[in-house]
């Protein structure tokens, strides 16, 4: 008989109570182990009829304030007291995590662009579809943390997708206030559908993404919006109930993407000179920067211009580009939704 269940199994339950740490087991047959297994870490701690927290990083490989948090997490969850269960997955796409690469070693995907999965398919679309049917159903708030990996160096945002229903959106509300991130924005990625959260949308559940730093590395003052936004949103769900919580050290400000006219692209093969610094506010056609031929080096350089008016959240870390890159993206300033 067909079925839709996933090939991944694991040693959690996810329905017993307590502190459990284990691992999702991805099958994986290769020559060097036939019979094989990529084992990604995964815990659980379950305690009363309270809301379901899934908390995931490493969705990229190469963005670490999210894993870091999630870790320092688990440091402290076996003595947490909770009501309602949390699932945490501090390294979800975990070859890519192991390599410190956007993409899977194993099959180049990118996960943030193959949700829903396939039950038959590579190792990423495997536990994308993992993700899908497992741990999404399961889940009333979910909340997957990024930064700008290897390529890109980004303001620390909340991605928000606020729900249409009143009620649900005045809870969402309440959770990212509690965050207090020092930036909102209503994300356009232009028509881009196989997201994370683009999944978790279709599932009907409340959700956050954020992107708290880049350049590959561990942004010290991401970390920490990450460490303490996080301690205020389990208070605000009733998750864990704690007599002090780490004051909010920002007032979010909201914004938002406004379609391809935010992006700047390179149109040409070269070497990039940006003409603006993360966190710039810029004017429709301003010069955002040259592109150099190295072939040609006598040569005018190609002039980028903004094609819009913004705060500049995103900048590029690599000069070098081809066409197409995107060395630069902004975002203009709105009411909270």
């Amino acid at each position: 008989m067909a079925t839709d269940r996933s090939r991944i199994s694991t040693d959690i339950d996810f329905d017993k109570n307590g502190f459990q740490t284990g691992t999702l087991r991805v099958p994986h047959s290769v020559d060097r182990s036939a019979y094989g297994h990529i084992p990604i870490p995964i815990a659980v701690l379950k305690n009363g009829g309270g809301p379901t927290a899934l908390l995931t990083g490493g969705n990229h490989g190469d963005e670490y304030e999210g894993p870091i948090a999630l870790m320092k997490l688990l440091q402290r969850m076996p003595s947490m007291q909770i009501n309602g269960r949390l699932i945490v997955v501090p390294g979800l796409n975990f070859p890519a995590f192991l390599a410190g690469r956007r993409t899977s070693p194993i099959d180049g995907a990118n996960m943030n662009r193959i949700f829903p999965g396939r039950r038959d398919g590579s190792v990423t679309e495997m536990i994308a579809h993992y993700v899908d049917t497992e741990l999404f159903p399961r889940a009333d708030f979910v909340f997957d943390i990024h930064a700008g990996g290897a390529s890109f160096d980004h303001l620390p945002t909340l991605l928000v997708a606020p729900p249409a229903d009143p009620g649900r959106r005045s809870a969402y509300q309440r959770i990212i206030d509690a965050f207090a991130s020092p930036y909102a924005m209503v994300m356009d990625l232009l028509g881009e559908d196989r997201t994370y959260g683009a999944a978790i949308e279709r599932h009907g559940k409340l959700f956050l993404c954020g992107e708290f730093g880049g350049y590959s590395t561990c942004n010290p003052d991401g970390l920490a919006i990450v460490e303490e936004g996080l301690q205020r949103v389990l208070s605000v769900l009733g998750i864990e109930s704690r007599e002090t919580l780490p004051p909010p050290r920002y007032d979010t400000r909201w914004l938002s993407v406004q379609g391809e006219r935010h992006y700047v692209f390179s149109s040409t093969r070269g070497i990039f000179e940006p003409t603006f610094r993360i966190g710039d506010a810029v004017k429709d056609g301003q010069l955002a920067g040259r592109v150099f031929d190295p072939h040609a080096p006598w040569a005018a350089p190609v002039e980028l211009r903004f094609r819009g008016a913004g705060t500049v959240m995103v900048v590029r870390s690599f000069a070098s580009v081809e066409p197409g890159d995107c060395v630069a993206l902004i975002a203009s300033s709105t009411q909270a939704q």
